[in-house]
């Protein structure tokens, strides 16, 4: 019986994930489909480029909310279900693979980082705010978003290892950062090219 109950906690977890809230707040204020202009990545980042820094805030808060709840969620049902460290964490990256695979969205979904961030956050807070001061840093002095997502991911893992252990809670933050980084792909390509855009960078004019 606990394997079913972890099972349908992974399961809501992932469709709590699905919820796209670039997408959902963008319609809400009456703003174009993120995934129709920019970078067309449904994520704050992009929906800042339409100069609207309420949406975007609302966005990078909607984002991150959501990994970070289903994995409390899971958290202060554990005793009553008997979810372990491996369900957590199973909990955590399907809220994650939500976000990049919304079954909401037509599996169309953005890169994950404010999603990552919240489950990062869940998992243990010195892990989250250790890699949220990494993303910072970056984002801060070099004013790319995607280099900065890249620094905090391979960032996340080598930190949760100084931390604590090798455990899966480890192994889903690594993962994690693997689906990140690939995801990242067509940015590495464009900062390699500097043609990468900024951040708070508006969409091009038509």
């Amino acid at each position: 019986m606990n394997a079913l109950y972890s099972v349908l906690a992974v399961l809501a977890a992932y469709l709590v994930g699905s919820v796209s809230f670039a997408v959902v707040v963008s319609k809400a204020m009456g703003l174009a489909d993120p995934r129709s202009y920019g970078s067309r990545n449904p994520g704050a980042t992009n929906v800042l480029r339409t100069g609207n820094k309420t949406a975007a805030a609302l966005t990078l808060l909607g984002d991150a909310l959501k990994g970070f709840v289903a994995v409390l969620a899971a958290r202060a049902l554990a005793v009553r279900f008997g979810f372990g460290d491996g369900t957590l964490a199973l909990v955590g990256l399907a809220a994650f693979v939500g976000h990049l695979f919304p079954v909401f969205h037509r599996f169309e979904g953005g890169k994950g980082v404010a999603t990552a961030a919240g489950v990062l956050l869940a998992f243990d807070p010195l892990l989250g705010l250790g890699t949220l001061l990494a993303w910072a840093l970056i984002a801060f002095f070099f004013r790319y978003s995607s280099l900065a997502a890249l620094v905090a991911a391979l960032f996340a893992p080598l930190w949760y290892l100084f931390l604590f252990r090798p455990d899966a809670i480890a192994a889903a933050v690594a993962i994690m950062s693997v689906l990140l980084i690939w995801r990242h792909a067509k940015n590495i390509q464009n900062l390699l090219s500097g043609k990468e855009s900024r951040i708070g960078q508006k969409k091009a004019a038509k």
